[in-house]
């Protein structure tokens, strides 16, 4: 007998192994590892991913799989090693890392049925009126759980699980054409002269002559109501059948063909070392440190060209939110629909069909966020990570992994290059370069020459000290009205969604915070409330102070909205268009706010991070930041390598074509280097400086880091349980290692519960995997019973 060795769907440490399920005779041959399968599981049918198969087992009663929820693998061999390796590098349960492998919709859905297991009850009829079985949301809404519970109890009925698979395929109605020309004629000779519509479909048919076709298509064409269609059936002319149809995201769009451009002489240099890797089937690392405007991006594409030459596949990862109309033209521009797109803006739907694709071998080329580095390419020939500074590129929930490991780990698999590309490289990967573990590829100059836009930085305290108590520096808005004389257009970035950051009684200095955060809460004037951005609390704004009933309640700080209405109000002749998180839910936003700007329709595109990446538009002449402290001042050590990053981003936004552009920085600290140093857009510089700061705080690239977390709803009991991990940890390090805490964590309440940590920096520890794997066993026992959470991410990205 077959056995089949499964990870079941329970994220729990008890059962984070495998269990042998017996393959049943109707499923052997069928059932292959990388499947996932509906396996019985205490007293439910839970969905398992079958990881392998083997001939004997130690369990004596074994169960049965109760049926395949797949016809093919939809985890190949190595997404299935990555899986467990993954697992162990970052302290996940596996079944958590095959779900992050694949599309929402292949997520498992539950549902319960209660059946009738005695047919002679008499009660029993009443309930379940006359049916054998209802399902649970049936009995709940008739409020029948009681009086069923008892009958459950008493044997009369019982539950029954099953698991419901969400991926589903959109199908369209067809039919196929069953008569030949011949036959076609002489039913037109015999049909009653009043039958109009058959009489014209016959027509349509005899011309066009199709084997099988749309049902919509038809309607459209021959111009007949389907119920001449239907009479067709009947009598046999048609078939009816059902047509699969992808659900495309970009199918009402036309992407105009591009050509490979000829390479500058930087680029050219660049491509060498890349396609002599591909060539030797070699696993290399390049780090492609190019300014911004350097032509990065067709250095990707004619690395992928020369990949899909060779019959190979490649995945390009780009930010969530750089994931912008413009990238997807470039890459769809060049390679057709050999392009599938995977990111979270999309429907379930659109995810699940482009994913096929990828599965079914139909396209060469994934672009996509984060989690299109486990696309289901079997022969990968490239992987390439743009922006790779990004923070995005690390999951903050479980499994906690960064893109980047994972790129390289299947890079090493598919003996095929990676390249992280970047116009400010995070710290860890350029040291990694000056180390010889990454090659460097460096593209120092814009495309065509042409000049880096001058940064201006203006001391907001200066501007303060004149008079001018505007959000705007006269410089700044002197400049936005210049472009707007020209019919230029302008890029302003803000850090902040919201119309003010804070509100503040000006009698006794009460700020707004949320009542289960310790964080101040944000005003939203759109919907007149008050929000808070970590629990999504909201409530309505107080006219006059909670605690001293002054009326004297300002609002602080700024965010999009008040910009927005400050500009409507100084220049109300502007046309501004407002892109953050609060514009964009909706599906296609995104695009529609890029067009309406590319078109010209606006002359000012205000925005958070989602518009410093990526952007190229040739009418952008003039960049303003309007607070670059944004950032600077969180408890992080990475505060100041975010600020340079970003502003280097976003002044690389303007004069990237034949006009010019301009950059003005506002700030209340400009003697700060990163900022200085981003405005002169001088990497080397910054890179030194930082390094030389990490160093005397002992933080990566000099230490690796792992931060542990424990949150609970009494602090007392959080500061306890993290006072005694820390011991622990404490004696099963080496006394090179520095552990810092317990101490409260830069926030300390979210939702009502407390949270504490521990931070430890090491060098090499080859215990300390396994030491914090047995802090996980250990407290995960306890936190259903005593409801502590305790999380461990390695090498976090988000310190707060």
């Amino acid at each position: 007998m077959t056995i089949a060795q499964v990870i079941v769907d329970v994220p729990a440490l008890g059962t984070d192994r495998v269990f042998d399920y017996g393959v049943p005779k109707k499923w052997e041959g069928i059932i292959r590892p990388g499947m996932r399968v509906a396996v019985p599981f205490g007293p439910r049918s839970i969905q398992g991913f079958v990881v392998d198969l083997k001939e004997d087992t130690d369990v004596e009663k074994l169960k049965d799989i109760k049926q395949p929820l797949d016809l093919a693998p939809v985890l190949n061999e190595e997404l299935l090693n990555l899986g467990h390796w993954m697992a162990y590098e970052t302290l996940s349960f596996k079944i958590s890392v095959f779900h992050a492998m694949l599309p929402v919709a292949m997520k498992a859905k539950y549902e319960k049925i209660i059946r009738r297991t005695d047919n002679s009850a008499i009660l029993l009829d009443d309930l379940f009126e006359g049916k054998q079985k209802i399902s649970w949301k049936e009995a709940e809404k008739r409020n029948l759980l009681p009086a069923l519970h008892k009958q459950i109890e008493n044997g009369n009925a019982e539950v029954i699980y099953f698991v419901k698979d969400r991926a589903r395929k959109k199908l369209k109605k067809a039919v196929r054409v069953n008569a030949g020309i011949e036959e076609l004629e002489e039913l037109l000779q015999t049909l009653p002269a009043n039958a109009v519509n058959q009489i014209k479909l016959i027509q349509f048919l005899l011309n066009v002559s199709p084997d099988t076709i749309e049902t919509s298509i038809l309607v459209k064409e021959a111009e007949v109501p389907t119920a001449a269609i239907n009479a067709l059936i009947k009598k046999g002319v048609f078939s009816e059948l059902l047509m699969e149809e992808y659900r495309d995201p970009y199918k009402h769009r036309d992407f105009e063909r591009t050509e490979p451009l000829e390479l500058t002489n930087d680029q050219r240099e660049a491509m060498n070392p890349i396609l002599q890797s591909i060539n030797d089937d070699r696993h290399e690392t390049f780090l492609l440190y190019g300014v911004t405007g350097s032509g990065k991006t067709e250095v990707y594409l004619q690395a992928i060209q020369e990949v899909i030459v060779q019959g190979k596949e490649a995945i390009v990862l780009v930010p969530e939110i750089a994931l912008t109309p413009q990238m997807v033209e470039r890459f769809k521009g060049r390679f057709g629909s050999d392009v599938a797109v995977l990111h979270s803006r999309l429907s379930i739907g659109e995810q699940y069909d482009e994913w096929r694709k990828v599965q079914r071998k139909e396209v060469k080329v994934v672009v996509g966020a984060r989690s299109a580095v486990f696309a289901p390419f079997e022969n990968l020939g490239i992987i390439i990570i743009d922006e790779e500074h990004e923070s995005s590129y690390k999951q903050e929930e479980t499994p906690r992994y960064h893109a980047r490991d994972v790129a390289i780990k299947r890079g090493e698999n598919h003996h095929c290059p990676v390249i992280l590309g970047s116009a400010t490289p995070s710290l860890e990967s350029f040291a990694r370069a000056q180390k010889g573990v990454y090659h460097l590829l460096c593209l120092s100059k814009r495309m065509n020459d042409r000049e880096l836009p001058p940064v201006s930085v203006v001391d907001m305290r200066e501007e303060m000290r004149t008079g001018n108590r505007s959000m705007f520096s006269t410089e700044l808005f002197e400049k936005i009205k210049d472009r707007l004389d020209k019919g230029e257009q302008t890029v302003l970035f803000l850090n902040r969604r919201g119309h003010s950051t804070f509100i503040m009684c000006r009698d006794c200095g009460y700020v707004m915070q949320c009542p289960h955060c310790d964080i101040s809460m944000t005003y939203h004037r759109s919907t007149n409330e008050m929000k808070c951005h970590y629990c999504g609390f909201q409530t309505t704004v107080p006219v006059e102070c909670p605690e001293c009933s002054s009326s004297h309640i300002r609002y602080f700080g700024m965010g999009t909205q008040k910009v927005e209405e400050e500009l409507v109000k100084l220049i109300p002749e502007a046309r501004v268009i407002r892109m953050d998180v609060d514009t964009t839910t909706r599906k296609g936003a995104h695009e529609r706010i890029l067009d309406h700007f590319q078109s010209g329709k606006a002359d000012i595109l205000l925005g958070t991070q989602m518009i410093a990446k990526g952007l190229d538009f040739p009418n952008i002449t003039l960049v303003g930041v309007l607070s670059a402290d944004t950032m600077l001042h969180l408890p992080d050590f990475r505060a100041a390598e975010k600020t340079f990053q970003l502003l280097t981003q976003v002044s690389g936004r303007a004069g990237r074509h034949e006009l010019s552009g301009e950059v003005v920085v506002q700030t209340y600290t400009p003697e700060h280097y990163s900022i200085q140093l981003a405005a002169l857009q001088d990497y080397q510089r910054f890179y030194n400086q930082e390094m030389t700061m990490r160093k005397i705080g002992s933080y990566p690239p000099y230490y690796y880091l792992a931060l542990v977390t424990v949150t609970h709803d009494d602090l007392l009991q959080a500061v306890t349980v993290t006072e005694k991990i820390s011991a622990f940890l404490q004696q099963n390090i080496s006394k090179e290692a520095i552990l810092l805490g317990p101490v409260a964590s830069p926030i300390p309440k979210i939702n009502d519960r407390y949270r504490y940590q521990c931070l430890i920096k090491y060098k090499r520890e080859p215990n300390l995997l396994s030491s914090l794997r047995k802090v996980l066993e250990h407290y995960n026992k306890q936190t259903a019973r005593d409801g502590f959470s305790v999380t461990i991410d390695i090498n976090p990205y988000n310190m707060m």
